[in-house]
């Protein structure tokens, strides 16, 4: 893990699709981006950012997230991601995440991961 550091960012353009819809995915009755789907647009960012520097026998997992979500995003449109690594405390990794469409923030948070032996997580689960 000597190269998840703090100050590391990346990023990430998703467009909004009909499954990403608040009156789709059941979090509303608008088509509009759902929260659901910008968590998971970040954490996808958050997770990819991580998984490209462990090795083949690890793996993160989600532990905690707190997200504003403070504007609509209609059907089509982009939304960029970025995660910016704030904090590695041993397995723990803090993210701070923000979510831009259109030149204006639309959402932000903070994120945890928790890095784990990937066979042994999947043996405490039954997997």
């Amino acid at each position: 893990m000597q190269e998840l550091k703090p100050g590391l960012t990346a990023s990430k353009v998703f467009r909004v699709a009909e499954e990403h819809l608040a009156d789709r995915v059941g979090s509303g009755s608008v088509p509009v981006l759902a929260t659901p789907a910008l968590i998971a647009f970040m954490e996808n960012v958050a997770f990819e950012m991580v998984e490209s520097r462990l090795p083949s026998d690890k793996t993160s997992v989600g532990s905690f997230i707190e997200v504003k979500h403070v504007k609509p995003v209609a059907p089509g449109g982009e939304v960029r991601i970025v995660a910016r690594l704030e904090a590695v405390e041993g397995r723990r990794l803090v993210f701070w995440l923000e979510a831009w469409s259109g030149g204006e923030l639309i959402g932000y948070g903070l994120h945890e991961r928790v890095v784990v032996d990937r066979r042994g997580f999947l043996e405490k689960i039954g997997g």
